[in-house]
């Protein structure tokens, strides 16, 4: 984890690609895709099982390890309507501990995949203001607030050594900032920086800020 300060607030960012704000006791968690694999594999897709597992792993323990009491999705919780199936809408409310709120910032992802009820979820549309800050899935600028969005799925191809590679990431710039995918099996954008940005890498188990010298575009993934 690396603490922040983000528009007069101190954040801390998680190497499980998620952000804590903790005067606000609050996780937040953009592009967690639950049931992508479901997804492919109802279309006929052969992909590998287990991945939202995976993201609910690393969901469950944030929760634990942070005590939050309220958990805002920037978009996209579930990937299509194929993903709600029993088995996975089960093991994501058994995640649901009663005091804590699951507030879902609705994206694209959702307005196909629908939000089923079993989840307990509070589901608004863009922005949701929690002043400093507008939490969006579209990170697109908001007047007089800071935007925390998702929906890129940004990534750095990163140079050290003379090895490459590519790691999700967050990324601030003056008005708005990226969070990372959170899901397992997603795909990422891989990012330009621009002026005036701060990238940081979600790289294993820690998160390392990454000087614009060390990053490269190599185009979209």
């Amino acid at each position: 984890m690396l603490q922040i300060d983000l528009a007069g607030e101190s954040l801390t960012l998680l190497a499980e690609r998620a952000l804590w704000w903790p005067a606000q006791s609050t996780l937040l968690i953009a592009d967690a895709h639950f049931g992508k694999g479901l997804t492919f594999r109802a279309r006929g897709v052969a992909v590998p099982s287990g991945t939202s597992d995976d993201t609910m792993d690393r969901l469950a323990a944030l929760l634990a390890r942070t005590g939050a009491a309220r958990v805002v999705f920037l978009g996209d919780l579930l990937h299509a309507r194929e993903a709600r199936q029993p088995a996975l809408m089960t093991s994501l409310a058994g995640l649901r501990t009663p005091g804590v709120e699951w507030v879902l910032v609705r994206g694209n992802h959702d307005m196909h995949a629908g939000v089923p009820t079993e989840l307990g979820l509070t589901v608004v549309d863009e922005p949701m203001l929690m002043a400093p800050f507008a939490l969006c899935h579209h990170p697109d600028a908001r007047p007089g607030h800071y935007v925390l969005a998702g929906h890129i799925h940004p990534a750095l191809r990163v140079e050290a050594g003379g090895d490459r590679l590519r790691l999700p990431c967050f990324a601030f710039g003056p008005d708005v900032g990226l969070l990372p995918a959170f899901g397992s099996f997603t795909g990422h954008m891989t990012l330009e920086p621009e002026a005036g940005m701060r990238c940081f890498v979600a790289a294993a188990d820690r998160v390392l800020e990454v000087p614009h010298a060390s990053a490269r575009r190599r185009g979209k993934a």
